[in-house]
C-alpha cells in the first residue's frame, strides 16, 4: 500500500491526494496536534476549533479515498477525554485506522511518556493499557476501532534502520525480530521476511546518506561480530551464549570472529587452525604472546 502523510491543511490533503493517485492500493494518513502544549504554542487554538479541524480534515481526506489515517500527534501527552472525543470525531467523519503516537525522551516513538518531568515509569503510563481503553472509552458505538477493542494495536509505525528526526522513530528490524526471538512474551506475528532485513538497512542507508552506527542492534556492522575473549570463547562452545538469534535469520552470512587485543586463546586457536596452521603448545604460546603484543595498543609496541 502506498501511503502519503499529510498536515491538517487542505492543500497538503489535496497535494498528498494528487501523489498516491496512480497507485492500487492507497491511503491519506493525517494528523493533528491534539495535547494542550501543542494546542496552545504550536496551533494557538481552542481545543474545540481542534475539534473540528479533525473532523474537517478526515472529511477532506475521505473524499480522494476510502482509506483514511488519522493521527493524534503528542497523543500521550493529551488529556484523555479530549483524546477520546477526537478518536471518535475521527471515526465518524471516516477514518479507517487510528494511529496514537508516543514519545520517547528527545524523540518520537518508543514506550515511555514524555511530559516536563522526563520519561515516566512505566507503572505509571502503559500504552498497551492506553490502547485497551481508548475504544471502550470512545462513544462510537461501531467500526473497527470499537470491534477490536479487546485485541489493541493492530498496525505499528516504525522505520528501517529507525530513522527519523531528532532521536529517530521505532525500528521495524527490531520490532520484527523481538517478535520472532520472545514470541513466548509477545505472542504476534508479522508477514516481513526477516531474510531482508540486513539488505534492507544498507539499501536505505546508502540512498539516504545516513550510515548505520556499528553498534546498532540486528543491522549494525557490529550485531555479530565478537572481538571480546569471552564473547568468542562462549561462542565457540555455544553460540546461543551470545547470540540469540540466527546471523541467516537478518541476511547475514555468518558470526565473525574480530582478531583483536580483547581476543582470547580459545579465538586465537581457532583462527589458526582456519587458516590451516597447527601449533604445538610451546609455538602456540610464543605464537599468542607475539599476537597480543601486535594487536595491543601502540605504545606498548615501543
Amino acid at each position: 500500500m502506498v501511503c502519503g502523510l499529510s498536515r491538517a491543511a487542505f492543500k497538503d490533503i489535496d497535494r498528498c491526494a494528487e501523489a498516491i493517485k496512480p497507485a492500487e492500493r492507497r491511503r491519506i494518513h493525517t494528523f493533528l496536534s491534539t495535547s494542550p502544549v501543542h494546542m496552545k504554542y504550536k496551533l494557538q487554538k481552542e481545543p474545540h476549533e481542534v475539534y473540528e479541524m479533525v473532523i474537517a480534515q478526515v472529511t477532506r481526506a475521505r473524499a480522494y479515498t476510502d482509506d483514511v489515517e488519522w493521527s493524534s500527534e503528542d497523543g500521550t501527552r493529551t488529556e484523555f477525554d479530549f483524546l477520546c472525543r477526537c478518536v471518535e470525531a475521527a471515526i465518524k467523519a471516516g477514518a479507517t485506522t487510528i494511529n496514537i503516537p508516543t514519545r520517547r525522551l528527545h524523540g518520537a516513538g518508543g514506550i515511555f511518556r514524555y511530559d516536563a518531568a522526563g520519561a515516566r515509569e512505566r507503572a505509571e503510563f502503559r500504552y498497551g493499557a492506553l490502547l485497551g481503553t481508548l475504544p471502550q472509552r470512545s462513544r462510537h458505538g461501531g467500526g473497527e476501532l470499537t470491534r477490536r477493542r479487546t485485541r489493541g494495536g493492530r498496525q505499528i509505525e516504525c522505520t528501517i534502520n529507525g530513522i527519523g528526526e531528532r532521536a529517530g522513530n521505532a525500528a521495524l528490524e527490531e520490532v520484527v525480530m523481538a517478535m520472532r526471538v520472545r514470541n513466548d512474551v509477545l505472542p504476534y506475528w508479522t508477514n516481513v521476511d526477516s531474510t531482508m532485513l540486513t539488505r534492507a538497512s544498507k539499501l536505505v542507508a546508502a540512498t539516504t546518506s545516513f550510515p548505520v552506527q556499528f553498534n546498532k542492534a540486528i543491522v549494525g556492522r557490529n550485531a555479530f561480530a565478537h572481538e571480546s575473549g569471552i564473547h568468542q570463547d562462549g561462542m565457540l562452545k555455544h553460540t546461543q551464549t551470545y547470540e540469540i538469534m540466527m546471523p541467516a535469520d537478518v541476511g547475514v552470512k555468518q558470526t565473525s570472529l574480530v582478531m583483536g587485543k580483547h581476543s582470547g586463546r580459545h579465538a586465537f586457536v581457532h583462527k589458526l587452525e582456519e587458516l590451516g596452521y597447527h601449533l604445538g603448545a610451546n609455538q602456540l604460546e610464543e605464537a599468542f604472546v607475539r599476537f597480543k603484543a601486535l594487536a595491543g595498543p601502540q605504545e606498548a609496541r615501543l
